[in-house]
C-alpha cells in the first residue's frame, strides 16, 4: 500500500515552509529512506531546470548560501548520491533534526509509520553567535 508524506523545512525563529510531497511505496519507512527520497526529489527537480539556485536540504559543493537556497558558482548537474551521503552525515552529526508528526526521529534506521495526516519537518539547526 502506498502513502504520501508532506515535507517541510523549518529554522528556529522562522516560519515552516512546505518543500515537497513524497510518494512512498509503503506506509512503513526508515528515516534514512525519507532523507534519501527527499534529496533525490530535490536533485532531480534542480537537474531538470536551467536554474543556478538549488533550493534543497544540503548545500552543494562550490556554492554560496543565499536567503532561500544555494547559488552554484558554475551551473552543473548535481550528483544525487553525493548529496544523499552529505545529508545522511549531516543528520548523524545533528546538522538538522527530523520530526515525524512532531516526534523526533533519532536513528537513521528507525522505522516510522506514515498515516494520511503525517508530515515530516526538517528542523535546521543554526549555530549560536558569540557562544
Amino acid at each position: 500500500m502506498s502513502a504520501a508524506l508532506r515535507i517541510y523545512d523549518e529554522i528556529p525563529g522562522t516560519e515552516r515552509r512546505a518543500r515537497v510531497t513524497l510518494r512512498l511505496a509503503s506506509e512503513r519507512i526508515t528515516a534514512r529512506e525519507v532523507i534519501r527520497q527527499r534529496v533525490e526529489a530535490e536533485v532531480a527537480a534542480f537537474n531538470a531546470t536551467k536554474d543556478d539556485v538549488f533550493r534543497g536540504l544540503i548545500q552543494p559543493s562550490e556554492s554560496e548560501r543565499l536567503l532561500n537556497g544555494f547559488k552554484l558558482r558554475k551551473r552543473r548537474p548535481l550528483d544525487v548520491e553525493q548529496q544523499v551521503a552529505v545529508a545522511l552525515e549531516a543528520f548523524e552529526k545533528n546538522g538538522f533534526l527530523l520530526l515525524l508528526d512532531d516526534r523526533q526521529v533519532e536513528d537513521l534506521d528507525e522505522v516510522v509509520t506514515v498515516t494520511p495526516e503525517s508530515s515530516a519537518t526538517f528542523l535546521r539547526l543554526v549555530p549560536l553567535v558569540g557562544g
